[in-house]
């Protein structure tokens, strides 16, 4: 095994790439924050030489529209989520397992992977339990500080588990078996990364609730830049609406002459990020790889019913770490929010302080070291001088 420079990085790393034909399934999703950190994931394996990644999803739009995207294939299986959905619905998601079980058994006898990763979701359970009764490599990547149940569960049973944050550890007593990488983060983030393209002297917000959206930071923001408008006079504003509050902030901006570019979900958040001097967003997990890995500022809004309140405890990570701010959502006020904004815009050595400090947890690397742990692990790989 040879060693090498690594990818992103300037330290020693090892690099395999692909040295025969390998199949990996990647299956989970359900929302943006499970299945990015897959294509990430997906992207290294091909660029490594992977003959062919196939996801397995849920079958909601938005998996559909983002792996169509990007040119990727995909099966879907029938399953639903349990916790926290009450009682009737928890038992009919507990009666869809067998089927889902069986529905996975089916794809993984057709496209005969060497590896099956968890990445996540309702669909990462069931594939990745099957392929293990079924003795193929099995892998979880974890992108939260506070594991979800399927990951803690499947961690009994597969063969790697990734962690994002080393204090998740605690969780799966395999010790042998964890290892962290961090979240990965997909390839136009790294070659994203840098200052921001914007040179005329504009102060630009990036703002965003996740895939779907948040009304309650949709509507906290605008009323905090109908504040700012005349005290920050190069206020620009990047604002991923998600489809319900499309109409609403785009009116609101336009009749405030606000500089605004108001989508309801952004396809280059890569660019939206180099872009942007400050973003305010919601604490998902791929969020904040996101912003660690381009060196952001941010003012974070977890997200209040967040199973385990997961998005709390990702947020407390950067704080932590003096590299972002948090804002409860029920102490979420355009007042306070705009005074926050304010501060940071005319207080530029605490919003770079801030930028450094980001940029120091985050890790280029996660897909890398994950591919290569995975090649490792089936065995199909080769060292790369």
């Amino acid at each position: 095994m040879t060693r090498k420079t690594g990818l992103f990085t300037n330290r020693p790393d090892r690099w395999f790439m692909v040295d025969e034909v390998l199949k990996v399934i990647i299956a989970g999703g359900g929302t943006g924050g499970h299945l990015f950190p897959g294509v990430a994931i997906a992207e290294e394996f091909l660029k490594r030489g992977a003959t062919s990644v196939l996801f397995v999803i849920t079958g909601k739009k938005l998996e559909k529209d983002i792996l169509g995207e990007r040119g990727f294939n995909y099966r879907t299986i029938r399953i639903a989520g349990f916790k926290g959905k009450g009682l009737q619905k928890a038992l009919g998601a507990l009666c869809q397992l067998p089927g889902s079980m069986w529905e996975s058994y089916r794809i993984i006898r057709e496209f005969h992977p060497q590896l099956v990763i968890g990445v996540g979701g309702y669909a990462s359970g069931p594939v990745v339990l099957a392929a293990h009764l079924m003795g193929i490599k099995t892998a979880v990547a974890e992108q939260n500080a506070l594991p979800g149940l399927a990951n803690r569960i499947l961690g009994k049973f597969v063969d790697k588990v990734f962690l994002t944050y080393r204090e998740s550890r605690k969780w799966f007593p395999v010790r042998a078996k964890v290892i962290v990488t961090g979240n990965p983060v997909r390839a136009d983030f790294i070659s994203g990364q840098g200052s921001k393209k914007d040179k005329d002297g504009r102060f630009t917000i990036l703002t965003f609730g996740g895939s779907q959206g948040a009304r309650s930071i949709n509507r906290a923001l605008l009323r905090a830049v109908m504040q700012l408008r005349n005290e920050i006079p190069n206020l620009r504003i990047i604002h991923q609406t998600g489809q319900d509050d499309l109409n609403y902030v785009t009116d609101a901006y336009r009749t405030y002459g606000i500089e605004a570019e108001v989508l309801p979900f952004i396809r280059d958040m890569a660019a939206a990020y180099r872009d942007a001097d400050l973003v305010v967003c919601r604490a998902g997990a791929t969020s904040i790889a996101e912003v660690t890995v381009m060196g952001k500022a941010a003012i974070l809004v977890p997200f209040p019913f967040a199973v385990d309140d997961h998005q709390k405890k990702n947020a407390l990570e950067l704080v932590k770490a003096g590299a972002a701010m948090m804002v409860e959502e029920r102490e979420l006020t355009s007042t306070d929010l705009a005074e926050t904004i304010k501060k940071l815009y005319y207080e530029r050595e605490v919003l770079r302080d801030m930028e450094m400090k980001a940029a120091r947890l985050g890790n280029v690397r996660a897909a890398a070291d994950i591919v290569d742990n995975c090649l490792d692990l089936s065995g199909s790989h080769r060292g790369k001088n």
